[in-house]
């Protein structure tokens, strides 16, 4: 009896070995791709744009987190302002001085032109007078001089009205840069995706240039794979491919085939097969 029961013991392990073997050498025998197929392994990517500040400064405010969408032209982070604020005021108030300078300028001219005319008419009833010998030489010599006086006073006066434009121009172009900073400093997505990373926290202080977020184009997605030398030559640009993920291998994704590298180069190391992927 009891060698009965040991023989069927050991025949139903020589049944499961037997079956064990088999799906084993199944699993791990890959089909042969058709002619003209080739495959290979890749990471699925996306093109990523660094939403940055870009002059230096502090974080005042960052309003999403990572994973949320974000649209075109949505403000999603804010660096402080104060200190550009601050400037701006100035540039108001040395805007006001120098178009208060021009209306200055502008009175001293017609003063002075008010007194060349006074002049050019002083000089004639003084040459009048000298043609009849009633007043000296020397006083039209004195009565000229003054014309000449008042036109080089018109002059200088016309001058520092030019003067006061400049500055009113200055002082505009001043204020049209602070105002550009101070919008700039609200940090936009040029893209509608969603947000990959959060680098920065509000009350951080970056250089010109410090990352804030990291948003990936959901519209713009790739996989870059390496294929050896005698796979290379049946692919084609613009060839249909599709690409099966780990996670949902029964989903099959379409797409196609946009660059082909003109020059051999060697696989990179994060390019791993699927059992090195799963460690």
């Amino acid at each position: 009896m009891k060698m009965t029961v040991k023989r069927a013991l050991i025949g139903v392990l020589l049944i499961l070995a037997v079956v064990t073997g088999g799906l084993l050498w199944q699993y791990s025998q890959v089909p042969d791709l058709p002619a003209g197929i080739a495959s290979g392994n890749g990471r699925i990517e996306a093109t990523e744009y660094d939403i940055a500040t870009k002059r230096a400064g502090r974080v005042a405010e960052v309003l999403v987190r990572e994973g949320d969408m974000v649209e075109a032209g949505q403000t999603l982070a804010g660096m402080d302002t104060e200190n550009l604020e601050a400037q701006l005021r100035e540039a108001e108030a040395q805007l006001r001085e120098a178009r208060e300078g021009k209306n200055y300028a502008e009175a001293i001219v017609a003063q002075r032109e008010s007194e060349l005319v006074y002049a050019n008419a002083d000089l004639e009833r003084t040459l009048e007078l000298a043609k009849k010998g009633h007043i000296s030489r020397e006083q039209v010599d004195q009565h000229r001089t003054a014309k000449l006086t008042g036109e080089a006073a018109l002059k200088a006066a016309r001058v520092q009205v030019v003067q006061a434009e400049a500055a009113i121009d200055a002082a505009l172009a001043r204020i049209e840069r602070l105002k550009f900073e101070i919008d700039d400093s609200a940090l936009k997505s040029p893209i509608p995706g969603r947000v990959l990373y959060r680098l920065a926290e509000p009350g951080e202080v970056l250089g010109a240039g410090g990352k804030v977020l990291t948003v990936i184009d959901l519209t713009d997605v790739y996989m870059t794979i390496f294929l050896p030398t005698s796979k290379v030559g049946r692919v084609r640009l613009g060839s249909d491919s599709r690409i099966k993920i780990d996670a949902v291998p029964e989903y099959t994704i379409p797409a196609k085939v946009s660059f082909i590298a003109a020059r051999a180069q060697f696989t990179p190391k994060q390019v791993e097969t699927r059992t090195e992927r799963e460690k």
